[in-house]
């Protein structure tokens, strides 16, 4: 179970500004915490700027889990992938995030915010946040992500 106290990690692009700024209003009045790396407007920006910022951030251990938004979630879910201590998960729905929490213990939730429902987006983030690792199989192919195979 998630610790309210400990802050997530939020990034987003313009496009998914209004679902960060949605997620933020309704979870901080649910007793969440969150450190928001940006974008603080529906301003034209660049994803990796953001993306970035809170891909590291999670890499080195600064915060435990964290969410990006974009449009498609495709943009900012390969940037923060690029980090080898994060293992980010591009979920539509509430449903997979829970699985990817439970078999793929991932630690950085991506979200579509031009093609989830606000609805959905808070289920998806409620189970992400409060989904434990399951463990046992999974641990054992979760440790073989980073390894590369010439």
């Amino acid at each position: 179970m998630w610790n309210k106290n400990e802050f997530v990690a939020l990034a987003s692009d313009h496009a998914g500004f209004e679902l960060k700024s949605f997620l933020m209003k309704v979870l901080s009045a649910e007793g969440y915490n969150f450190h928001d790396f940006g974008t603080f407007s529906t301003a034209s920006v660049d994803y990796p700027d953001f993306a970035h910022k809170l891909g590291s951030a999670v890499n080195t251990g600064e915060f435990e889990r964290g969410i990006v938004i974009c449009g498609s979630g495709n943009g900012v879910n390969m940037v923060v992938n690029k980090y080898p201590e994060v293992r980010s998960a591009l979920c539509w729905n509430s449903e997979q995030a829970e699985l990817t929490r439970r078999h793929n213990n991932a630690n950085v939730l991506a979200l579509p915010g031009r093609f989830i429902d606000f609805d959905e987006a808070i289920k998806a983030v409620k189970l992400f946040l409060n989904t434990d690792f399951e463990g046992g199989r999974h641990e054992t192919r979760v440790n073989k992500i980073n390894h590369i195979i010439n």
